[in-house]
């Protein structure tokens, strides 16, 4: 008869190869070990060292972590192999305050290498760098021996925090004298510091990437991770011709230093580049991945190559038969952003229909198609069957509103973002102060300002550019300049808007000088540069300056002028009645002249009387726009001031005919938050006959100083049978009036409307401004007027 520890000695091996039979990868292992310890307690059988040890490894491998604590509770003096367990268990739940208890619970005598590997690859994998390279330091000075994993452990957690090449320098000695300097594993980390630490912006990259390929070159026996390292390691210090040289120089073309190529060439904005390796790659009968094709689609999409997408797309189809969901949802996703990018929201969505596996990125990039294409109805159902919703999702549809003309739905969404708890970042900041520019809202777009500064937001590049748009379309250009002046940086689209902000308020001079400083501080520009710098020019009639601007575009810059450039300088030739050479310029365009062109040439013709060259300008926009309701109304105006009544008549007639109406000028003011909008004619504003009493006072004082009525604007307004009223009760002389009577005595009063406004509104304003000694901004569809004693800023020429 076998004695008690023989019989325990039997049992504790056959629960032991009962355990081994349980693999952590398969489903059923957890509970099939817990059947086995379940067993164990019910025959009493109290297991010991490896068997406990062994348990615990299973239920920390299957995320049981509770159980996994009991047992280890129940131990009463748990060995070092059930502390590195828990630890690393606890390390990959991300639960780095546990495993840090574990560890320094651990009495010293008890540790050992391996135990500190497991501790700092904790801290290492949770993101605190300084935390690991500290206990790599204490695991030194205790007398503990480092090994090849110790290495590539705090190596992996230097390279989060390493800003200086002492840094480098120092861990590279230690390798050094610890005997590891030829495994490849510890070099790849150490090579992994070198080139994170290149970009740092206390350091001079181009001395440590040449470091960092100095030890590359001395890597004996290099693996794929030592290639891919050094390669994107000169793409993310923007040296592609150091990557491509390493990249050429590789015996053995490895799949991911080929990705890593077309996404440095991708992100750097050479397409053609990208394109170009692409077409290389699969000539050279190399396995395209997900990786590959998302980003030469993302390439395209970029680029707005439409056709070469297109045709990866069909390519994707054709040769992957049984994709795998790891494979099929990014490629799709990058698919969806293509077609959207590229003005086909059908096929976007097609795509996304047929996606069996979406996560956020998809549902995200179909309500960016929506957005972008302006279906803003499409987009408002969407989002409401979205399953999930993150930040970008908010960003997205209160930067799309605002853009599309909806600021107010904006600034409510953006609201009821914040009252469900959700922290806005400084994007969604920057879509509702684009909102509050939309609607002219200065005070709600201040209180945003100051929102900003309390969520620490106010150094993002974004929300100022927003701030600095917002300021000056609510006619504070001199804010908007005050903070560009004080930006910690600024970028091509800070330039950029302050440049359209100078331009749009009539100071022509100033937004040249401006374009110059930033010629003068090596920023280059762009075509969005040279339309700001064209409207400066055309809102204060620079001609000389447009013409030598537009020329340079091309020649200098290189450049290639939109039609939208191109309208811009025929509108400042046109302005300036310049007709022959704003003809010429037409006749050289590459192509047929759109819409914006002729209705520059149109308003031009207007301006000077240009009857015959506006009669045609009208006809090729009555082909190209039928329903728009400015070139009737140009084409009539030109008509009546020509005393020509009878095709004012005709052209009325064909207005009514194709069902055209005419958009109803209506101009609005902000007073203590509350916007008030009032139409010609009002009769609705519950404050209007106040407005009309003061209006005819102030009447009575403007004529003592010589104001007369210019009737002939009323007939601008197709209505010429009621001119006798229609002039004294134009929007933007409602609106101005209502601002004089409710604001402070000495506010400026600041009027938005959504046309031009007419000729004897602005006479009439400059007399309201010299009268009531207060200047008043009126913001049309056009440009800013800043009125003070009797003068405008824009010295008449708009």
């Amino acid at each position: 008869m076998k004695n008690s520890k023989d019989c325990i000695r039997i049992w504790a091996n056959h629960y032991t190869k009962l355990l081994q039979l349980c693999c952590p990868q398969r489903p059923r292992s957890f509970p099939f070990a817990r059947s086995v310890h379940a067993h164990m307690i019910a025959s009493g059988f109290k297991p010991h060292g490896h068997t406990l040890n062994r348990l615990i490894d299973i239920y920390c491998k299957s995320s049981k972590l509770t159980y996994a604590c009991h047992l280890f509770d129940e131990i009463p003096n748990p060995d070092i192999v059930a502390r590195t367990t828990l630890i690393t268990a606890y390390s990959a739940s991300e639960d780095i305050k546990l495993a840090r208890n574990i560890f320094f619970a651990t009495p010293l005598i008890m540790r050992d290498t391996v135990f500190h590997n497991a501790m700092i690859t904790a801290y290492s994998h949770n993101h605190d760098g300084h935390a690991a390279v500290e206990l790599f330091c204490d695991m030194r000075r205790n007398g503990f021996k480092p090994d090849n994993f110790t290495f590539t452990s705090v190596l992996g957690a230097l390279s989060l925090v390493a800003e200086h090449e002492r840094h480098c320098q120092q861990l590279h000695c230690a390798v050094v004298k610890s005997g590891v300097g030829f495994v490849t594993s510890v070099l790849n980390a150490l090579l992994s510091v070198y080139v994170k630490c290149a970009s740092s912006p206390s350091v001079v990259s181009s001395s440590l990437m040449g470091a960092a390929k100095r030890l590359f070159d001395e890597i004996s026996e290099k693996d794929e991770l030592s290639w891919t390292t050094i390669i994107t390691g000169y793409i993310k210090n923007d040296d592609l011709d150091g990557a491509r040289e390493v990249f050429d120089g590789m015996s053995e073309k490895l799949v991911v230093a080929w990705n890593a190529m077309i996404s440095g060439y991708m992100h750097r904005g050479l397409y053609q580049e990208a394109l170009e390796m692409f077409r290389k790659m699969y000539l050279s009968g190399l396995k395209l991945d997900e990786y590959t094709y998302t980003s030469i689609i993302t390439a395209c999409s970029y680029a707005g190559f439409f056709q070469h997408g297109k045709q990866v797309h069909a390519h994707v189809v054709k040769t992957e038969t049984n994709p795998s969901p790891d494979f099929v949802l990014p490629v799709n996703n990058a698919l969806i952003t293509l077609y959207w990018k590229c003005g086909k929201v059908g096929a976007a969505q097609n795509v996304f229909n047929k996606m069996t596996v979406r996560d956020l990125v998809s549902w995200n990039a179909i309500l960016s198609g929506y957005v972008n294409a302006g279906c803003m109805d499409e987009a408002k159902t969407f989002i409401k069957e979205m399953p999930e919703k993150n930040i970008l999702t908010w960003v997205v549809m209160i930067s799309g509103l605002a853009q599309n003309g909806f600021g107010e739905e904006s600034l409510k969404l953006f609201n009821k973002m914040k009252l469900i708890g959700i922290e806005p970042c400084d994007y969604a900041f920057a879509g509702a102060i684009t909102a509050c520019s939309v609607l002219g809202s200065l005070k709600q777009g201040c209180q945003l300002h100051a929102q900003l500064v309390q969520f620490g937001f106010d150094s993002s590049l974004s929300a100022a550019n927003a701030l600095i748009t917002m300021y000056a379309r609510c006619g504070v250009v001199e804010d908007a300049n005050s903070l560009f002046l004080t930006m910690p940086c600024v970028d091509s689209v800070s330039w950029n808007a302050m440049i359209a902000a100078l331009g749009q308020h009539g100071h022509g001079v100033q937004a040249i000088q401006l374009f110059e400083e930033m010629l003068a501080e090596g920023i280059m520009p762009d075509r969005i540069t040279f339309l700001t710098v064209l409207s400066a020019c055309g809102h204060a009639g620079l001609v000389k300056e447009g013409r030598h601007y537009f020329n340079i575009m091309y020649d200098v810059y290189k450049i290639v002028p939109g039609e939208d450039h191109f309208a811009r300088v025929i509108d400042l030739l046109c302005r300036a009645g310049k007709f022959v050479e704003a003809k010429s310029i037409i006749e050289s365009m590459p192509s047929e002249p759109g819409a914006p062109i002729w209705e520059a040439l149109l308003a031009g013709c207007r301006i000077h009387k240009n009857m015959d060259l506006g009669v045609t300008a009208a006809e090729r926009l009555f082909e190209l726009k039928p329903q728009h309701d400015g070139t009737y109304v140009q084409l009539s105006n030109i008509y009546a001031e020509a005393g020509r009544l009878a095709d004012v008549a005709k052209v009325r007639k064909l207005m009514k005919d194709r069902g055209v109406k005419k958009e109803p000028g209506c101009s609005w003011i902000e007073i203590e938050s509350m916007v008030h909008v009032f139409l010609v004619d009002d009769a609705v504003h519950p404050e209007v006959l106040a407005v009309y009493n003061y209006l005819d006072h102030l009447c009575l004082e403007m004529r003592k100083l010589g104001y007369v009525p210019d009737k002939k604007f009323a007939v601008r307004d197709l209505e010429y049978d009621q001119k006798d009223n229609s002039l004294s009760t134009h929007s933007e002389k409602l609106a101005v009036a209502f601002g004089l009577l409710k604001l402070p005595l000495g506010a400026t009063v600041r009027v938005f409307k959504n046309l031009r406004i007419c000729g004897d509104c602005h006479n009439a304003i400059k007399y309201m401004s010299k009268v009531v000694k207060r200047t008043i901004v009126v913001r049309d569809g056009k440009r800013f007027h800043h009125f003070r004693d009797g003068e405008c800023s824009c010295g008449d020429y708009w």
